[in-house]
């Protein structure tokens, strides 16, 4: 995809994505992110299983994990438990905590709803009223994420992700005239976005709306 226009300016919303929230590793599971992470894949992938190695517990490496768990006879939820993590990596599952993505993807989400309402205003990038980008970067900011200001050079600032990988917290990206980015988004799951509306302001938006399917330009993940 092409990055190469600024964003519209809309009235935005703000939420946080913060990769350093912590959760009680009763298992490993889809948004979980870090080192551990990176050793139950390098773990996998030694077996012959399709994994990436990227340290993001993601839909393939819980696949993989599933894979696993029913090639060894295990309960299969995709999730590694102790079971599944002492049959996989053959020592006891770590009583510490680990990173959890969907902590700080919610905690990004929380924010961008309290600016539910508020006014879209051209190059607007405060509470008292946002366009697309201005909204993205003020919310992301509040988290200690700091993003460019236009929606193109946003786009360039994380991981490229197709759409099956979306995650709440990733960033969603349109193109009005099919080419150039014009708009940006904080997807929030379920098919939807938080975003800085010119008709309403701050606001849900769904993916598979017309508009929003046919003019999708893609995606990327800020949140490690």
């Amino acid at each position: 995809m092409r990055f190469t226009k600024p964003c519209c300016l809309l009235a935005a919303a703000a939420i946080f994505f913060g990769s350093s929230s912590l959760s009680e590793a009763a298992s490993f599971q889809l948004g979980d992110t870090g080192n551990e992470v990176i050793e139950i894949q390098q773990a996998l992938a030694s077996q012959g299983y399709d994994v990436p190695v990227d340290g993001d517990y993601g839909p393939a490496t819980k696949a993989a994990v599933a894979e696993f768990q029913r090639d060894n006879h295990l309960a299969v939820d995709g999730e590694l438990g102790s079971s599944s993590y002492q049959a996989l990596l053959h020592r006891a599952l770590p009583t510490t905590s680990h990173k959890s993505y969907f902590a700080g993807a919610n905690g990004i989400i929380n924010l961008a709803r309290q600016y539910l309402g508020v006014p879209y205003v051209w190059g607007g990038s405060s509470p008292n009223g946002f366009d697309c980008s201005g909204f993205v970067q003020y919310v992301y900011a509040q988290k200690g994420i700091h993003l460019p200001r236009t929606a193109d050079i946003q786009a360039t600032a994380g991981r490229p992700i197709s759409k099956a990988e979306l995650m709440p917290g990733d960033l969603v990206f349109f193109a009005g005239d099919y080419v150039n980015i014009s708009h940006v988004g904080i997807y929030v799951g379920n098919g939807q976005m938080i975003h800085a509306s010119s008709t309403y302001g701050i606001a849900y938006d769904s993916l598979s709306r017309d508009y929003r399917v046919t003019h999708y330009a893609g995606a990327c993940r800020v949140l490690n």
